[in-house]
This record gives C-alpha cells, structure tokens and sequence, in this order.
C-alpha cells in the first residue's frame, strides 16, 4: 500500500492519495473506507441537465445501510424538469453515481464527497437522451468504423470582472498573458487550477487572454485554463466541472464570471475551442513517425470540414454566440482549415514537429529523449461556452466518424480543397476567400442546416430524434435572423440580450 501511496503522491485528488490507487479503480468498498477515515457527513450527486449545467442532490449519511443503499441503487429524479424532450407522465429516472468520479467538495464546510451520476430509465437502461450516453455512443461508433480513439482537450475562456483598483492599468485588449500587476484576477485563476486539478481534472496550463477593459469602475479581464487531452467522456466531465469550480470560487470572493460569448461589441469574446486527436493502441496517430499530418487526420478534417455547418448548433446555441463569429475577431467564419493559422476553422497549431532538440539548447546537460511530435492535437475554433459539452464532442466526433464512412479518395480531396497557409481576411486574398464556405450567422441557419444534416446525427442511434427536435426548436424559437446587424444601432437593445445570456452554459 505504501508504494501505491507513493505513486498517487502528486495527484491532486485526496481520494487517489488517500487510498493509494486511481480514480478509475475506485469501488463502493474505497468509496466507504474513504469516508469513515475522513469523517465525512454528507455525498453529493451531482448530474448534468439539458442546459449544460451540474444539478445536485445532497445525502446526510445516517448509517452504514443508507449508505450502502445510496451507492449501489442511486436515487429518483423528475427527468421532465431537466430535459425539455421528456414528458411529465414518463418522468422518473434514476441517477446512479459513478465511482470513478469521486472527489471531495472543496467548498463545503460540512465535510462532503462529491459523485458525478449517469441516468438510467423506469428498466434500468441507460437512458438513451442523457448527453453523456449520447457522447458514449458517439465515441464507440467512431471506434468500431475507422479503428482509433477519439480524446478531446478542451479551453475554457471566461471573463473575471471585479472592482477596479486604479493602479496598473492594463492595456485595453493586450491581455495575452499578462503578469500581475497589470492583470488584477491571476491569483483566482490559480485558485481555480488548484481546485479543479483537486476534482481531478487535468490541467496543461492557465493565462490571461487578450480581452480587458473598463466599464463602470470595474475592471472586465478575460483568463483561459486549457486542460491536457483525455477520452472524451473524460474530458467533458472535467469542463463541466471545471465551470462550476470557476463560478462557485468566484461567488465566493466576490467576483463575477461569465463564459458568455460575447459581452460587449469591439471587445474579444469567449471561445471554447475543442482541441481533438486520434489515438492507437496508446499512441498519437494524428501525425505520422515523420512528422507529417496523417491521412486519418485528414480524413476527420473532411468530416469536420463536411458538417461544420451543422456543429454550430451544437457548440453556437444563443444569439449571442453569433456575435462572436464575425471577421477579424479570431473567431471564424469560414469553413476551412490550416496549421497555425488563427483565421480557419479548424486549425493544428504549431507542433514539434522540427525534429531539434531546444531543451539541450538552453540547457546544455540535458538532453530531451521524448517522441514530442506526440503532442500534436487539432483545434476546432467555432464553439462557444453556450455548448452543452457532451453534445458538442458527441457531434465532432459524429463528424470525425463520417471522414472514415466515406472513401478515403474522396476525404483526402475534401480536405485538400478547404485548406488555407493564409489569412484568409487579408485583402490580397480576397479571392481565395470568396470560393470558401461560410458559417451560419445566426441560430435560426444553424437549426436548418442541422435539419438538413440529422441524418449524420441520428445514424448508427447516437443521437435521438427527440433530442435532435428539441435542439432546432429551440434553436428556432430565437427568432434572430439579421438580429446582429439590426443591434449595431441599438445599443439598448444589444445590451439586454447580452444581459439574457450573461450566464449560458
């Protein structure tokens, strides 16, 4: 036990410390053990809804029996009040909680662990609408076409708004990385990376972005923690928790927070690029030994490059979201691709791929022995955090799936026509732009272009047609066909939607 101990040293999560074995080896026996040692009085379940967020139960443990009861059997819920597709006469679900998910509440002042559940139906099936089920299958169908693993990393970008100090002032949209003191909220931030890594997520890094800027005595800053690639159920459960982190700590100390889209016009809005890659038996095959893009990778590209019409009403699901997705704002707005190039839709950003060894460089005695063509990903730049991120890599991975159904002949010409070593805004390229595809601008286009493309969706059962139905009615009921060019003279106007969606996600 002492080794094993040793081994979950580093890891962030108590429970893994504690027990000295990994999150996904825990068992109800762990999970019992772990709360008599650490004295814990109370278990959350926590399980995300139609609307992208975490809902929670909370148990007050009274016995060794309701204990047993409460984690092999989980509890009722009214499934009508979470899902709008599911009626109020056939509402029951179940909630059953995930051992592997455990952690402990790092804001309760009552001692608490925390589970994240999946739903299962009046049979004790799972149930086939729940978002998380649906990015399951998603992965599975993709595993048993084209023979590989999908795992996504996901950024996560937000605004921090707080009181404005009056000293070091920052400059206005140059916030990239900035330092204290000219950025006032990294300190939260790094607070917010502590407690997320002690939920488990995985964390690459954190920074300040480039929004900043000034309004009514408050200071608005934009932060961005991107996490280190996982299988996509992983990785979801992470940024859905991840939020939560986020806007919690940030009640807490006073603050505000938002991953709303766009809050302001000439102001950077919030993404929520998906990085994504392809894995085998362990490995990185998203470039090959070479260091050259692999023909599976483009064969995804020509999936991604075939549906992203209809991926924006996934991962663009308010008005809001199409304010964003405007030119010159490092936001998208054609369908194509490219490597490093900040103005495609899908983008490699810059790789190892120089075969040099630049650590032995500046440090002279040691010599890097890692395979780091390895840590090649590609990103998906449209989304926004009005997303609900199990359907949002449910449907990239729909689309990475339809690059292998189709022949590779006719993927690789997919792929060879919507790619861009430009910036395709710049006016010499005014022709090269003119032959590319463009977006959809509003929710209303994205509803008809999921329409057109449900087929893709709904094949091989992994999303329901319900689901589907309520998403382009919902998408529909905005009603904003030409809103954004109609709010570039109202500013009252403008500001009340903003206000509206303040909080999505």
């Amino acid at each position: 036990m002492e080794n094993n101990k040793n081994t979950f040293s580093m890891s962030r999560n108590h429970i893994e410390r504690t027990l000295g074995k990994s999150a996904a080896d825990f068992t109800r026996a762990d999970i019992i053990d772990y709360i008599r040692q650490e004295g814990i009085e109370m278990v959350n379940f926590m399980y995300a809804a139609a609307d992208g967020r975490l809902k929670t139960l909370n148990f007050v443990i009274n016995s060794l029996d309701y204990l047993e009861t409460i984690l092999s059997t989980g509890e009722r819920v009214d499934g009508s009040s979470l899902f709008p597709f599911i009626e109020a006469g056939k509402s029951d679900l179940y909630v059953i909680p995930r051992y592997a998910s455990a952690f402990r509440d790092p804001f309760a002042e009552i001692p608490t662990l925390t589970l994240l559940c999946s739903y299962f139906d009046k049979d004790g099936n799972p149930l086939d609408s729940d978002p998380r089920r649906v990015l399951e299958r998603a992965c599975k169908e993709f595993t048993e076409v084209s023979g590989l693993e999908f795992e996504c990393m996901g950024e996560l970008e937000f605004y921090v708004i707080g009181s404005d100090p009056g000293t070091f002032p920052a400059t206005d949209q140059k916030g990239y990385h900035e330092s204290a003191p000219f950025a006032k909220f990294n300190d939260f931030r790094t607070k917010a990376m502590s407690l997320i890594a002690s939920t488990g997520g995985q964390i690459k890094y954190g920074h300040s972005e480039v929004g900043n800027f000034k309004h009514n005595s408050l200071i608005y800053e934009q932060n961005e923690i991107e996490f280190l690639p996982n299988p996509a159920l992983k990785a979801a459960d992470q940024l859905l928790l991840a939020k939560w982190i986020i806007r919690t700590l940030a009640a807490k100390e006073g603050l505000d927070v938002t991953f709303a889209p766009k809050i302001t016009v000439g102001k950077a809005g919030s993404g929520f690029h998906i990085h994504m890659r392809l894995m085998k038996d362990g490995q990185n095959v998203t470039q090959t030994a070479d260091r050259k893009l692999s023909d599976d990778a483009r064969r995804v590209i020509a999936g991604l490059m075939t549906l992203a019409p209809s991926i924006t009403a996934f991962g663009n699901t308010n008005p809001t979201s199409y304010l964003r997705l405007v030119p010159h704002q490092e936001a998208p707005t054609n369908i194509c691709w490219g490597d490093r190039n900040r103005s495609v839709l899908v983008r490699f950003p810059l790789g190892w791929t120089s075969g040099k060894d630049m650590c032995v460089q500046v440090n002279p005695s040691d010599r890097c022995e890692m395979e780091t063509y390895a840590k090649q990903t590609f990103e998906m730049r449209s989304p926004d955090c009005s997303a609900n991120v199990y359907e949002l890599m449910a449907a990239l991975c729909v689309a990475a799936r339809l690059g292998f159904e189709m022949s590779k002949e006719e993927a690789l010409k997919i792929a060879k026509n919507t790619y861009v070593d430009v910036n395709i805004h710049a006016k010499e390229n005014a022709s090269k732009l003119a032959k590319l595809a463009t977006l959809p601008t509003c929710c209303v286009e994205s509803a008809d272009c999921l329409e057109k493309h449900r087929d893709f969706y709904e094949k091989r059962n992994v999303f329901a047609p319900a689901m589907i139905d309520s998403l382009i009615a919902a998408l529909r009921s905005f009603d904003d066909k030409n809103l954004a060019a109609q709010l570039k003279s109202d500013p009252i106007e403008l500001q009340k939607l903003v206000n509206r969606f303040f909080y999505c996600g």
